[in-house]
């Protein structure tokens, strides 16, 4: 099934590591590694549009016409698992405003809880990407939405590894104008929510906890 707010990156060296990310004998080292360096990669498709402007420099040789990013790009990790990724969008794109978001899933209810969120001024100048590594069943990407755009920010993205159906269109149905950009869509969850094949829990396995 096509979704046309979800951009999917199938670059073959995305694809290599997603394998990587995937089994589960990648140890919380690797894992840490591999996922950073899928992130820094996605940045090169995830911006592809962004606005840039000319400004005149000198090289060792004449003077020259260049380009710069003309947007005021923040990026507000989900935490836990989102703040590793948002290091490697940074090794790419180190101008980056950075918020962040504290949200847990119920374990019982399956239901998002917000514990913290601490978003950059003037949000709603900004491009915005939240980043989390999974969307599974939705509730906490339309949480992270929610709060955005309480405090005002209106051009939101969503950067996620792997994303399910019941996920994107949860969050399509609570907001229709956030792009999603993802390297996976697997086919469904299990009863605890965890998308199969999935991956695991992301969090778990960047910081070798249970």
């Amino acid at each position: 099934m096509e979704y046309k707010n979800v951009h999917l990156l199938d670059h073959p060296l995305i694809q290599h590591k997603l394998t990587f990310l995937r089994k589960k004998e990648t140890i919380s080292q690797d894992f840490r590694t591999i996922l950073r360096e899928v992130a820094g990669l996605m940045v090169y498709e995830v911006f592809r549009n962004t606005k840039l402007r000319d400004i005149e420099i000198e090289t060792p040789m004449s003077k020259a016409v260049g380009k710069v990013i003309d947007e005021d790009i923040a990026l507000i990790p989900i935490l836990r698992a989102g703040i590793v990724m948002e290091d490697g969008i940074l090794d790419v794109i180190p101008m980056a405003r950075v918020g962040h978001i504290g949200i847990y899933r119920d374990p019982e209810s399956l239901e998002p809880v917000e514990y913290y969120c601490k978003l950059p001024e003037d949000i709603e100048k900004s491009s915005i990407f939240i980043v989390d590594p999974m969307l599974a069943t939705g509730g906490s990407a339309v949480k992270a939405v929610d709060l955005v755009k309480e405090k005002g920010g209106g051009k939101i993205n969503l950067i996620c590894l792997i994303a399910a159906p019941p996920g994107i269109e949860k969050l399509t149905l609570h907001h229709p104008d956030v792009d999603i950009y993802t390297i996976a869509i697997d086919s469904e969850l299990n009863s605890h929510g965890y998308i199969i094949p999935g991956l695991g829990d992301a969090g778990d396995r960047l910081f070798g906890t249970k």
